[in-house]
């Protein structure tokens, strides 16, 4: 009788709090993010360890720029759930920012922690596309001298034409972009439009033509024949 009556006096608390959850993430998903981050801070307060809780404060720091404090949240997802790729995406993603805003010697000394985040990412996840294309993006960005490589760049680019080719042939399309190889690039865009024939693929070649190959025009006619083929 007593355990029934504590349920009847709890279960009106946990009705209320799942409400203000419903209506934090839904404040989320449209952008609101001031209005959501107070009521998922509320529902922290009572349980400290809800994950998705925990997942949408770090994501509204991210969003803010906030990356010390967006770090603070994916750091404690990733003691809670060490299995879970994407709080150490999410963790080495904002680390990554924050080493490029902060002066270069600071920046020397976090590469390697960046690195490892995503990497376990991968281990955790083999078939994970944002911690590769990360990876691709940090060795194009690293100078040689402390570990920028392209050939290191291009493993991952051949790992992701194995998981998702789009996104393979977009890899590869922006790795020879950065070496000004703009030949290759476009045939690398050109097959992932052939693959996807989705706006992104599309706009990434149009974007080389117009401000890479000094091709307006053709950059103007590839634009309209996505237009052309999705009108609805």
């Amino acid at each position: 009788m007593e355990k029934l009556l504590y349920i009847f006096l709890l279960l009106p608390a946990l009705v209320f709090s799942e409400t203000n959850f419903e209506k934090a993430e839904k404040l989320f998903v449209q952008q609101k993010y001031a209005l959501a981050k107070p009521i998922f801070e509320s529902i922290l307060t009572d349980n400290p360890n809800h994950l998705k809780t925990l997942e949408y404060l770090g994501d509204i720091e991210g969003i803010n720029k906030s990356w010390d404090k967006a770090m603070v949240y994916y750091g404690k997802l990733k003691t809670l759930n060490p299995s879970n790729a994407n709080y150490y995406y999410k963790f080495g993603g904002c680390l990554g920012m924050k080493a490029k805003e902060s002066n270069k010697f600071k920046a020397l000394t976090m590469i390697s922690d960046i690195k490892a985040n995503f990497e376990k990412a991968i281990q955790l996840n083999p078939n994970h596309i944002e911690a590769r294309w990360a990876l691709i993006e940090l060795y194009l960005q690293l100078p040689g001298i402390v570990g920028g490589s392209e050939r290191k760049a291009e493993k991952y680019a051949a790992e992701l034409l194995k998981i998702s080719p789009v996104d393979g042939y977009l890899a590869k399309g922006h790795i020879a972009e950065y070496f000004k190889r703009y030949k290759d690039a476009e045939k690398h865009y050109s097959k992932a439009i052939a693959i996807s024939g989705s706006k992104t693929t599309y706009q990434k070649l149009a974007d080389l033509y117009k401000n890479k190959m000094n091709q307006p025009q053709k950059a103007k006619l590839l634009l309209e024949t996505y237009q052309e083929r999705n009108k609805s």
